[in-house]
């Protein structure tokens, strides 16, 4: 017997560039959508509270909790998960970045911490380390002790920055 609800909704959006349509429980969360249903689980579920940051997603260009959304409130909208950025090759020198100093560690962070840093970097802005450590403070690791992953990003931003 499952605790889902009986009651369920049309959803379509765009996942990693790809149109879906799917019928979901009207009140399963995003990440649980797009684990399930579309077999996306590089989407982690951590603690299910918006806490951790293991679920971040890109909605719309902005880092969202996944667990903390409704599938149903993804309907129309731009969804990019790690899969997706991944394979766009968007993540390539942050991948390498935190492949090159150890920032990896187990993984289970890793998606959140790597879309989160993507956002950031993004941006092209300079940081300092206090306000790279500020931002990605969203995203919680058991690993590396935010040394690693901060070196990381700061060395992305850097490299940005000397592009013209």
């Amino acid at each position: 017997m499952t605790n889902e609800p009986k009651h369920s909704l049309t959803v379509e959006c765009t996942v990693n560039g790809e149109r879906v349509r799917r019928e979901v429980p009207a009140r399963r969360h995003l990440a649980d959508f797009l684990r399930e249903d579309l077999e996306l689980t590089g989407t982690h579920l951590g603690c299910e509270h918006g806490v951790c940051g293991a679920c971040s997603v890109l909605v719309d260009g902005a880092v969202v909790r996944s667990c903390l959304m409704l599938a149903v409130q993804a309907h129309g909208r731009r969804i990019e998960t790690i899969e997706g950025l991944s394979d766009s090759g968007a993540l390539k020198d942050l991948q390498t970045a935190f492949i090159e100093r150890n920032a990896a560690q187990c993984g289970f962070c890793t998606a959140g911490m790597l879309l989160t840093a993507h956002q950031l970097t993004a941006s092209g802005e300079a940081m300092t380390r206090p306000e790279i450590r500020e931002y990605m403070s969203g995203n919680l690791c058991r690993c590396t002790g935010y040394h690693a992953i901060i070196d990381a990003v700061e060395a992305v931003l850097r490299s940005k920055s000397r592009t013209p």
